[in-house]
């Protein structure tokens, strides 16, 4: 991870590392990552390295204040979070004014992507009204945070979804879509057949539970993104 340089700040009582690529000259226009359950790991790290060969800084998030935890430590510390959705939207504005006042960044075109639990934390960035350009679910939990509406969502955002995910059943989906109409949001939402949660790793295989990679889908979805943070971060016009 020497490619990476740490972003510390803290947040009701947490100490939180981000680790930001690239180094060289800026500011180029941020994304900030939220990871899955497990918190910061290869993963993301790898995410931000294609981002980086994009053009963007990105900045994989530290949401726990702890790396490294095993799985079931990373659900109570995920848990404690979705128990709370205030704090965690809190938590999750800190981290994006420590990521726009980096020098790397140019702080008027960020957005904002997350994977599983990552994605129910960009979509609550949005739910927020935060400041960002847009955000981006990849098979995120689509559960509302019941403090939000009638808050207006000004980010465009974008829900890369498997059809099969158990944990975002068609009646989520179609619930999502209402609740960011309703909230005046530019959205779109892609839906992949025959594909469930996860699908974005490599090392998902657990089909009987609703996790299983698809190459397809990874390969699609990151299409998408790419087309969809041009868009955003004004790489290209709008169409």
């Amino acid at each position: 991870m020497t490619d990476f340089r740490p972003v510390r700040s803290s947040h009701a009582g947490a100490d939180l590392e981000g680790l930001l690529l690239p180094l060289g000259p800026g500011p180029r226009p941020g994304v900030l990552i939220a990871p899955t359950i497990m918190g910061r790991s290869d993963l993301e790290l790898g995410f931000a390295r294609r981002l980086a060969d994009l053009g963007y800084t990105a900045m994989v998030a530290d949401l726990y204040g702890k790396v490294g935890l095993p799985r079931e430590q990373c659900r109570d510390a995920m848990n404690a979070l979705l128990a709370d959705r205030a704090l965690l939207q809190e938590r999750l504005l800190a981290l994006l004014e420590a990521f726009r006042a980096q020098p790397e960044v140019d702080a008027g075109r960020i957005a904002a992507i997350g994977y599983c639990f990552g994605g129910l934390c960009a979509l609550d960035l949005a739910r927020t009204g935060a400041d960002v350009a847009g955000v981006a679910s990849f098979h995120g939990l689509f559960t509302p945070p019941g403090n939000r509406d009638g808050t207006p969502i000004r980010a465009k955002v974008l829900a890369l979804h498997g059809w099969d995910d158990p944990m975002a059943p068609p009646e989520a989906v179609e619930a999502l879509a209402a609740e960011l109409t309703a909230a005046g949001a530019d959205w779109q939402i892609h839906a992949y057949g025959k594909t469930m949660h996860g699908f974005t790793n490599p090392n998902a295989n657990a089909p009987e539970s609703g996790l299983q990679y698809s190459a397809t889908a990874d390969r699609r979805s990151w299409s998408a993104l790419e087309n969809f943070l041009a868009e955003v971060l004004n790489e290209i016009e709008a169409t």
